[in-house]
């Protein structure tokens, strides 16, 4: 594993994984180059998954990049034609964030029988909060009274849910796991100073 504060440019490597994918690379190149806008490539990672809809089978692929400024995701999309677009097409989607703006890392290591003590995580999720998007989740508020009838108004939880990303060791293989583990922390390293 690299260390955090390796911060050698890393876009070529980033090109050969989304190549790997062997899901439009060419349009997806184009649109994380757009949204890189030249800055070098500090840590990536890709995860191209499919998507059910009805009896389809579509393809996503995320590449989330960090540079030294910011953190870039680009989502990409395959459509099967509608009314406007009557052929096949895809939707590549990007945001850049300041690492400034960047307020929390959260990342979830699932270990498998951890009364063995430590192993190689089995899954890991890595969600990422900069304000973008919030989400409130309430509930009737009580008290331990049980025959209390009162109205205690709600209670509740505000969360800033961004950008999530699961891998499984099962589904994507254990280095799917590691490359996303050390993106997630090249990623805390860096929001810490910024």
């Amino acid at each position: 594993m690299r260390s955090r504060t390796d911060d050698r440019d890393r876009t070529v490597e980033l090109r050969a994984a989304i190549d790997r994918t062997g899901y439009y690379p060419e349009v997806v190149a184009d649109g994380v180059d757009a949204a890189v806008a030249g800055e070098p490539v500090v840590a990536y990672f890709v995860h191209h998954e499919p998507t059910f809809d009805h009896d389809e089978v579509r393809r996503h692929l995320s590449v989330v990049v960090l540079t030294p400024t910011r953190l870039v995701l680009a989502h990409t999309d395959e459509h099967a034609g509608d009314d406007l677009l009557p052929e096949p097409y895809t939707s590549t989607s990007t945001e850049a964030v300041r690492l400034s703006a960047v307020k929390s890392v959260v990342v979830t290591r699932m270990i498998a029988n951890p009364t063995s003590g430590p192993s190689f995580p089995a899954e890991a999720n890595m969600t990422i909060g900069w304000g973008g998007v919030g989400r409130v989740d309430l509930e009737p508020a009580g008290c331990s009274d049980p025959q209390c009838e009162a109205d205690h108004g709600y209670t509740g939880v505000l969360a800033s849910d961004d950008f999530s990303i699961r891998v499984s060791a099962a589904a994507d293989g254990p280095a799917a796991v590691e490359r996303l583990l050390a993106f997630a922390e090249s990623l805390s390293a860096r929001t810490h100073t910024a």
